[in-house]
């Protein structure tokens, strides 16, 4: 068990290269080798040569997490795996446990918070662990399984704060080496820091590798911790990433980040949604938000990577489904493909025909059409509708609305076009 404060160790203290190649000849016959697709779409938007996508979405339990579970597990003494194991997660360090516990015989008791996706807490059961659900935050998770490991003589299995299970997700960086050659950048989301601690280790070991971490806006601890030079922690957390909502950085990932991570950028939640957007639809794969937030930064402003190969890992991949499909028509909105206007109509219901040809012939598509409620706003003899549009971009949806706004007997009362929530209002036909 970690010990809360800054301590005194070094980053050669807590990992090393050879930690990292010993976990991966430990934990080999267990994980999935997971695929290295390169993105020339992410490469052409961020200017980038070459975009390198570590897929740990399709890593077994759906995360990289078993890596460091696993490699930690099968390294306790026989009484300790006869006691069982404890631990608390968000959700991807449950599964990890759980799945290694069932791997190796080992009983699991899994403390999760109550923001944890129920898909998360039925994946965990499956494995056959004991799943507590305790605090509103992580925090109070973490608490809670400290509290149960003192009580019953279980192990606690920390999600990130291990030298154990940092070299177990380290080894996604030795894979990163060898599957896609030079790297001048890689993205790594940072939640409590054992996943960038264990891959800044495996990569900075020997090539001369710029690491980058990502944390979300509302949940950004390590900017200021490392402006102070110590650990500083957030009062709260407010992000749609709930698996890197973090609160702090502990001793041991402290001492590495510290050491061997070059700069840390945030992300914004709508910039999220427009990574989890594109990862749908150009590279064919469905991430968690935790795991889109290094493709967020890749697309975003505030990080130059012109002309370098850069390696981004996708972390996880464990979402609910329904919910995925909101964020991500939210990140389509976000990049101007996707859009929601008040229409009124004069003739009704045959202007709904009006309504379809319009947007038909402006080859958009209509994702839906409500009947909405008359209110004070709107004119007494006209049918207020609710129409949701799906276009190419920005400029073919204002084309879109123009086209509706200008056909007889409708008017566009109001819509919201692109990042930032473009709106407007048409005079009408």
């Amino acid at each position: 068990m970690s010990e809360r404060g800054d301590g005194d160790r070094t980053a050669d203290d807590v990992v090393t290269l050879a930690d990292i190649e010993d976990a991966r000849e430990r934990i080999d016959d267990v994980i999935n080798d997971t695929p290295l697709d390169t993105s020339r779409t992410l490469a052409e938007r961020s200017g980038a040569a070459a975009v390198g996508l570590k897929l740990e979405n399709m890593q077994r339990t759906g995360s990289f997490k078993i890596r460091g579970a696993y490699n930690t597990m099968a390294q306790l003494p026989e009484s300790a795996r006869e006691r069982g194991v404890v631990t608390s997660s968000a959700g991807n360090h449950a599964q990890g446990v759980a799945h290694a516990g069932e791997h190796l015989g080992i009983d699991t008791t899994i403390v999760v918070p109550e923001v944890t996706p129920a898909a998360k807490i039925d994946a965990t059961r499956g494995y056959g662990a004991d799943v507590v659900v305790h605090g509103d935050i992580y925090e109070r998770s973490y608490e809670h399984a400290l509290t149960l490991a003192e009580e019953h003589g279980y192990t606690f299995v920390h999600p990130f704060d291990d030298d154990e299970v940092i070299a177990g997700q380290g080894t996604i960086g030795l894979e990163l080496r060898e599957e896609f050659g030079d790297i001048d950048t890689v993205l790594v989301s940072i939640g409590g820091g054992g996943l960038i601690a264990g891959i800044a280790t495996a990569l900075t070991a020997h090539d001369d590798v710029r690491v980058v971490g990502v944390q979300p806006e509302g949940a950004a601890h390590v900017p200021p911790s490392l402006e102070a030079g110590e650990i500083r922690e957030l009062g709260g957390v407010d992000t749609v990433a709930e698996g890197i909502a973090d609160t702090r950085l502990l001793e041991r990932t402290w001492a590495v980040v510290s050491e061997r991570v070059d700069d840390v950028v945030t992300v914004s939640d709508a910039e999220i949604t427009c990574a989890l957007a594109v990862l749908a639809e150009r590279v064919k794969t469905v991430a968690e938000t935790a795991g889109a937030a290094p493709v967020a930064a890749l697309l975003g402003d505030d990080l130059d990577v012109t002309g370098e190969r850069v390696a981004a890992v996708v972390s996880g991949g464990n979402t609910d489904l329904t919910e995925h499909g909101e964020l991500v028509r939210t990140g389509l909105m976000h990049l101007g493909r996707y859009t929601e206007a008040r229409v009124a109509i004069a003739d009704w219901p045959h202007g709904l025909d009006a309504l379809t040809d319009a947007i038909s012939d402006a080859g958009a598509e209509l994702d839906d059409v409500a009947r909405r409620r008359l209110t004070s706003a709107d004119h007494p003899n006209r049918t207020p509708v609710a129409v949701s549009l799906a276009g190419s971009g920005p400029a073919h949806l204002r084309e879109t609305v123009a086209a509706v706004d200008a056909t007889e007997g409708l008017a566009v009362v109001e819509h919201s076009i692109g990042a930032g929530g473009e709106t407007g209002t048409g005079g009408g036909g």
